[in-house]
Order: structure tokens, then sequence, then C-alpha cells
């Protein structure tokens, strides 16, 4: 049977915002709870504590380089597709997926390849060698870990390419059964088992395997793009299209694991100098603590990136079909919905910080981590609302096919000012000075915003959005 989705050019945009964006939203935050999850779990385990908490914070950049290489596949096809099925170019969309699956398996088996070559400079590098414990815990997680990385760079590229074929909800169910097999497993095999680490990390990657299966299902029972036999070879030009549209969403997470990279060491550095943390038994706490801050406001962008991920393809066919004005109205909607988002963390950031440091296991630890904690939490998201509208407009000027810009507010917002602040601050306010660089890199990132936001209003209200 023949589908189409034409009526993302007529349903109303409120309507059409539900339907995708909803399932995105659960997609992306069930993508985030494995690694969260796994946390909460370690943190819990009285034989774990706080080292297994620093080992999961020093191995999360290394799933976020899979992810960064899997949403530029994933969401440049996603972009693309929905832009060529507005111009009615059917047979361009079911190469650009073909394509899609090639790449994501190649570049998930490499990657994998490379991870478990380089296990020990990888982990030093990312401040694993912080204290013996913790880098223990952290060769035994990274190695599982990596052993699921082509499974799970397959189910998160796919996951962008299953919506824009028409199918949010089949997105979020296989994300979804993957992350509660993952949930299931975790008590298992850390509390019963008590399998430490390793119980965590083969908990989550026998979740990915379930996803990457159900993704490879999908795709022989697609509904509008199904590709055929001629469009798994590869396509020079759309790949190249469809790679710059998600240049965007790979630096966006690429440079992340730069300040994370860089947050890390100046944790270890400056945590060293301090009276309290340069104590061997507490030096790990630092890095557990800002480890949990990531977490939660992972879960906040998650939710952020959803919304905006989830209306690509609605923003992309209506571009394609020239209807203009419905741009803009999602436009303004979708900033409304993305600062709500951001003044309910601040919030819980500011007045409840206590309450989500006992969530991972707060309560086996000194008073010198809930201290610290408390003061991590209420600095490094003090400026929440303007991080979730930078966010927003990042996804929305690459929907738009404007990576350029989109590309250039993105690199300076992680890169010029999240890994340049990260490494200055602490000179002058040590260990504070790591948790200020994330409120002053939004500050001066919604300046740059403030004025592409306008810009875009401008041009939708005129000839049309420009490429830039």
């Amino acid at each position: 049977m023949e589908h189409s989705n034409q009526y993302l050019g007529t349903e109303p945009i409120g309507k059409l915002m539900q339907q995708y964006a909803l399932p995105c939203v659960i997609s992306l935050l069930v993508g985030a709870l494995y690694n969260i999850v796994d946390q909460i779990f370690i943190a819990n385990a009285s034989y774990l504590g706080s080292y297994g908490n620093a080992a999961n914070t020093v191995v999360f950049p290394l799933t976020v380089v899979a992810l960064a290489i899997a949403v530029m596949i994933g969401d440049g096809r996603c972009a693309f597709v929905s832009i060529s099925l507005g111009k009615g170019n059917k047979q361009q969309a079911k190469n650009s997926v073909g394509n899609a699956v090639i790449m994501s398996v190649v570049s998930s088996l490499v990657l994998a390849a490379v991870y478990l070559a380089f296990q020990t400079q990888i982990i030093s590098m990312f401040g694993g060698t912080v204290n013996e414990e913790t880098f223990s815990h952290s060769k035994e997680y990274f190695f599982y870990i990596s052993l699921g990385i082509p499974f799970y760079m397959f189910g998160q590229s796919m996951n962008p390419i299953i919506r824009a074929d028409g199918n949010p909800k089949f997105a979020m169910a296989s994300t979804l059964a993957g992350a509660l097999i993952n949930i299931i497993l975790d008590p298992v095999f850390i509390f019963l088992f008590r399998w430490g680490m390793m119980g965590a990390a083969v908990a989550t990657v026998i979740g990915q395997v379930v996803t990457a299966i159900l993704a490879v299902w999908y795709l022989f029972h697609m509904r509008i793009i199904r590709p055929e036999k001629q469009d798994f070879k590869i396509n020079r030009t759309v790949s190249t299209k469809t790679l710059i549209l998600g240049i965007t969403s790979f630096l966006s997470q690429i440079s992340l694991v730069a300040a994370m990279a860089a947050i890390n060491n100046m944790l270890r550095k400056y945590g060293a100098a301090d009276e309290i943390f340069g104590q061997p038994q507490y030096a790990q706490i630092p890095m557990a603590v800002v480890g949990i801050v990531m977490k939660f406001f992972q879960i906040v962008i998650s939710i952020v990136v959803g919304i905006a991920a989830g209306c690509i393809p609605i923003v992309g066919f209506n571009m394609g079909a020239e209807k203009k004005d419905r741009v803009r109205q999602l436009f303004s909607i979708l900033l409304g919905m993305e600062a709500a988002v951001g003044a309910i963390a601040f919030i819980l950031a500011e007045f409840f910080p206590r309450q989500l440091i006992l969530i991972f296991g707060a309560a086996n630890e000194s008073t010198y981590y809930t201290e610290f904690a408390v003061r991590a939490f209420r600095i490094y998201l003090c400026m929440v609302v303007l991080a979730c509208i930078n966010k927003a407009c990042f996804i929305f000027l690459q929907a738009l096919g404007k990576a350029a810009a989109s590309t250039a507010l993105s690199m300076v917002r992680e890169v010029v000012f999240g890994v340049g602040f990260a490494l200055i601050l602490p000179i002058f306010f040590g260990l504070d000075g790591v948790l200020y660089s994330m409120p002053v890199s939004d500050i001066l990132t919604f300046v740059a915003a403030l004025f592409l936001i306008l810009r875009t209003y401008r041009e939708l209200n005129t000839r049309g959005v420009e490429k830039v």
C-alpha cells in the first residue's frame, strides 16, 4: 500500500508537533536513560559508589562520540528525506536511506575497533586516572560498552529516518523496548549477580541489540521510502548533501565531548589542589558529582532536542513545499515550549538539588559529596533556560537547510566558549571556575542566537529562507 506524507503541509501545526515531537522526545529520553539508569544503579550499589559514578562519567563522553556520528547520519538523512519528499523526489529519498544504512554499519565497526585498540589511552584522556579504583572500574565498563557500539549507533542513526518515513511511534517504541530491557537487567546484574560495572554495561548492550534488531525489521517494512537493492550503493552527491545537513548534529555532540574532556581534566587538576578533594579517598568526588549534574542536564536537553528534532520532518516538508507561513508559526511555538522546559529545569536545579542528588546514591556518601553537589547544580545550571533556547535554535536552522549558520553557532558554543571557559575560569576560581563555564557560555551564545532568531523571522516574513 502506498503511503503519503502530504498531511505535513495541511494539518494544524500544533497537532503535527504533538504527533512528531512527543515520540521523538520519548525516544531521546529513553536513549539518554541507558547511561543515566546505569549511573543510578551503580551509585546505589555500596560496593561501587562514587568510584563507579566517576567511572561512568569517564566513559560517558565516548558513547557521545558514537552518538555524534549516528545523529550526523540519521538527522542529516531525516532532513534530506523530508525536503526531498516535500519536492516530490521520492527516489532521491530512498537512495539517501540506503546510503545511511551502509555508512552507519561501517563507521560503527571502525569506531568500536579504535576504542578496543586504544582503551587505556582513551580512558586516561578523559580523566580516568584520578585514582586507582576509578581507573579499574572505567576499564571494565568501557570494554563491554565498546562491544555494543555497532548496535547502539545503528539504532540511533535509523531512529530519525524512521520518523521521516512517517512512523514516529515505531521509532519511539524501538528505543523504549531496549531501554526497558536495560532497566530490568541492571538491578539483576548489579545487585543479584554482583557483576559490578560489567553488569551495568552488559545490560546496556543487550538493550541496544534489541533496538538495532527492531530497526532492521523496520527497514524491510518502510511505509514511504523503502530502499531497494540499488539504493544501498553509495551515491557521493546524495551522501555529501545529507552529511552537510547532519554536520550540525555531529558537531553539537562531538564538541560536547571536547568540553567534557576539558572539564574532567580541570576537575582532576584543581581537585588535587583542593584541601578536601586533594585527599585520595575524596579525589573522585568532583568528577562523580559533575557527571551527575551533566546527566540531569542531558535529560533536559533530550527533551529540548526531541521537541526540535521531532519537528524536522514538518519543517523540511513545508520548506520544500514553500509554505513559509507554517514554518514561521512552528518556530514561534517551538521557542515558547523550549523556554518553558528550561524554566522547569531551572526551578528543579536551584530549589531541589538535594532531592536530585539522592536519586544518585548521595545517602551513601560523605557531606563533602553533598555540599559540592548542591553547589554544582546551582551554579552549572543557573542559565539552563538560555541553553534550551540556544539548542532549539541550532536544530531549527539545520532543519531549514541553513547548515553553515547552525554549525557556526554550535561550534562557538561548545568549542570556543565551552572548552575555552572550562580551561580559563578555573585559573581564577578553582573548582568553581569549572562550574561557571556553562552559564557564561550560554549567556554569550544567546546573544548570537537572538540575532539569528530575529533574522529567521524576517526571512520567513519576506522572500523565504536563504541558504547560508
